[in-house]
Order: C-alpha cells, then sequence, then structure tokens
C-alpha cells in the first residue's frame, strides 16, 4: 500500500500519516526525515542535497525524488509507505510517477486531508513545541501536563514562528499556489480520497481506514 498524504499546513496529515503507519506496519517517510538521514550518513544524495542546504536554497526537484525514490527502495518499504511533505509541486508529482514507473510501482491512494483555511489558522496558532526536544501540543487538543512545559523532558514550550497567524497566512498562499493543484493531478489519475479534516482526529483516522481497508 503506497500513499502520499495531501493538505495544506497544520492539515493533520503527519498525524494521519503516523497512525496509517502503526496500523499497517508500513514506513512514515517525510522529506525531512531523508535529508536529516542522508546527510548524517554522508551519502552522496545527502553530500549533494547539503550543498544546497548550506546556501539556504531550496534542494531541487530531481535531487528530492531521487532521494525520495532510494528511500522507497529499502526493504521496509517492500509492503508500501505513506509519504508525507513530498510532492509538493506538479513537476515533483511527474519526477516521482515516471521514478516509479522505472522500477514497475506506482501510488495506489494519494489521501486529500481537506481544512478550510480559517480553520488552519485557528488550529496552528494553538500549537506549541518543545525547543529541546522538539516534541509538539495544542493548547485545546493537545495540552502538556504542566502548562508551558514539555511532558516529555521538562523544557519550555513555545509558539514557533512558523506556527503563528501572519506566517500561516503566508505558507496557505505557497500552499494554494503550489500544492493545491497535485489535487487534480492525482484525481486524474482516479487514486484521490478527499477526507474532511476538520472532523475529530479519530473520526479522520476512522474514515482513512475505512479507505485503505481494514
Amino acid at each position: 500500500m503506497k500513499i502520499i498524504m495531501l493538505g495544506a499546513p497544520g492539515a493533520g496529515k503527519g498525524t494521519q500519516a503516523k497512525q496509517i503507519a502503526d496500523k499497517y506496519g508500513i514506513p512514515h517517510i517525510s522529506t525531512g526525515d531523508i535529508f536529516r538521514a542522508n546527510i548524517k550518513e554522508g551519502t552522496e544524495l545527502g553530500k549533494k542535497a547539503k550543498t544546497f542546504m548550506d546556501q539556504g536554497l531550496l534542494v531541487p526537484d530531481e535531487l528530492v525524488c531521487e532521494l525520495v525514490v532510494d528511500r522507497i527502495q529499502h526493504d521496509d518499504c517492500k509492503d508500501g509507505f505513506v509519504l508525507d511533505g513530498f510532492p509538493r509541486t506538479i513537476p515533483q508529482a511527474e519526477a516521482l510517477t515516471a521514478a516509479l514507473e522505472k522500477i514497475g510501482s506506482n501510488i495506489d491512494f494519494a489521501l486529500d486531508i481537506d481544512v478550510p483555511d480559517e480553520n488552519i489558522i485557528d488550529r496552528m496558532s494553538g500549537r506549541r513545541a518543545c525547543v529541546n526536544c522538539g516534541a509538539t501540543y495544542h493548547v485545546v487538543n493537545i495540552p502538556p501536563k504542566e502548562e508551558g512545559i514539555c511532558d516529555r523532558c521538562g523544557h519550555e514550550i513555545v509558539l514557533r514562528d512558523d506556527d503563528k497567524p501572519e506566517t500561516v497566512k503566508k505558507r496557505l498562499e505557497v500552499y494554494h499556489a503550489q500544492t493545491k493543484p497535485l489535487i487534480d493531478y492525482y484525481k486524474n489519475q482516479n487514486i484521490l480520497k478527499s477526507i474532511d479534516g476538520t472532523q475529530p482526529m479519530d473520526t479522520v483516522f476512522q474514515v482513512i481506514v475505512n479507505i485503505l481497508g481494514a
């Protein structure tokens, strides 16, 4: 079962991807994790990516796609995977489709967690992250046991710049311009499933399980 997660930043796709990975025993793959792993291991692809990142530049589509395709050919992906955060643009999606075809593979489901912009702005302004271990919380949905303190390591939790309303609005503009066209791309491939992401997290997950088949 090879799955792509779609949805605006803050729609909850990362949370759902983790739950899918746990339930079906397949890896949850985020591009950030791939970059970090390759850089840490000093692979050729990692070195290439690092030269762009060190200059504050975006890693080119072809290289991101190479990293992703390399990752999904590892043994732990033989039963499938959940891709989170890739593809972000039509050229990336086309590159992924072509690369998968070369290895005789394809994506089975593109799951779009659909949440209106105003809900996302409200939701993300309530997010908090630990300055030390990176654990995430939400003041309403997933509050820490002690206000302002991380349950995991006891350090301070803060509102990240990324989650401030003005930043979220900018991120949503980029999403609508670049990433939303992917919905039509995967709809045309007959693998898109849209899910109402305004429902409680457990309900959203149950809808996903019904789509994937338990």
